[in-house]
């Protein structure tokens, strides 16, 4: 087994982190007539045992609007309005909506989105009716730890808000030396009361297993301005871990619940559920519980799946220093030291 959590403190708490959950096209049909609950298989008591969930939501969700055509678009993505059902099924408490689908279906299928989550008691972050408001943290709270969670792409330009239009946090990841959040922002959030800042990114291209050395550099200087974990997403490919002190990168945390054709070699149907152990100083202790997406269903890897998963990502973490130790549940890496 890991071993078991120093929690003792009273303000520990246990974060669930997971990638890319995708509830439109061919899982949106199967939303009227299946439990909510079965969409999360047999994850579900681990995503429930945590104190926070916190997801990219690779969709709008929406029963309003038409399919993005201003320009080119391959895949468009929009789950009917039941799909906050299998979100609060996980008790997911944020949503990140900084990628390249929120805006699939128009505007109106975003405020929609925006409406659904906020009356579902979901705090959500990176998009919104102009760029300021795309701008703003969510927080919310895990046990009695203040979370405030950033969320930005550079995906999808044309999705990007403005100060006149919704849409997007859209970043320029080439600003190594300036990025955004600043630390000025995360400060404010400190000062704010928030105990954990976390920054989701959706950023980079998709089906690549290792960040460019400009995208490392810029979630390191995220890292840098004060973020304690970042929640990368993008790839639908699970990357390395990065510990840096009791900071975390997620490089990029893959793919978690969709209804995408599995490439035999990349295997974007292999991810984990990356549970966190954080207190005021930071995090603690992660631990990786590998999972196996089948068509609209995810759950936890068992046989040679499971030792497959836990060997990439071991030797994946190895290129950012992380020595992840093997145990039943999967992976774990202890975290200490200055960032």
């Amino acid at each position: 087994m890991c071993a078991a959590p120093d929690c003792e403190d009273t303000r520990c708490a246990k974060l669930a982190i997971v990638g890319d959950v995708m509830l439109g096209r061919l899982v949106s049909r199967e939303i009227a007539s299946r439990d909510p609950e079965s969409f999360w298989g047999d994850t579900l008591p681990l995503l429930l045992g945590a104190d926070a969930v916190l997801i990219n939501l690779e969709c709008a969700i929406s029963d309003r609007g038409a399919p993005w055509m201003r320009t080119p678009k391959v895949f468009h993505f929009c789950a009917a309005p039941g799909a906050v059902n299998v979100l609060q099924a996980a008790r997911v408490r944020y949503v990140s909506l900084a990628n390249n689908h929120v805006l699939d279906y128009g505007e109106d299928a975003l405020r929609d989105t925006l409406d659904l989550l906020d009356d579902a008691g979901i705090t959500h972050a990176g998009a919104g009716e102009t760029l300021e408001q795309a701008q703003q943290p969510a927080r919310f709270r895990a046990k009695r730890l203040a979370i405030s969670a950033f969320s930005l792409t550079d995906n999808e330009p044309p999705f990007a808000a403005t100060s006149e239009r919704p849409g997007t946090c859209y970043v320029d990841s080439d600003s190594v030396s300036d990025p955004w959040p600043k630390a000025d922002d995360i400060a404010a959030e400190r000062a704010a009361g928030a105990d954990i800042v976390v920054v989701s990114a959706h950023l980079g291209p998709n089906m690549v297993t290792r960040p460019s050395a400009r995208l490392r550099a810029f979630k390191r200087a995220l890292v840098q301005a004060g973020a304690d974990i970042i929640h990368g997403h993008s790839a639908h490919v699970f990357q390395g871990v990065e510990p840096l002190g009791r900071r975390v990168i997620l490089h990029d945390t893959g793919d978690f619940l969709d209804d995408y054709a599995v490439d035999p070699l990349m295997r974007n149907d292999w991810s984990f559920v990356f549970l966190l152990d954080v207190d005021p100083r930071g995090i603690r202790r992660l631990v990786l519980r590998p999972v196996v997406l089948n068509f609209a269903e995810v759950n936890l890897a068992h046989g040679e799946a499971f030792d497959s998963i836990c060997e990439r990502m071991s030797e994946q973490s190895k290129l950012f220093g992380a020595q992840l130790q093997r145990c039943a549940e999967g992976l774990e890496l202890r975290l200490n030291g200055d960032s």
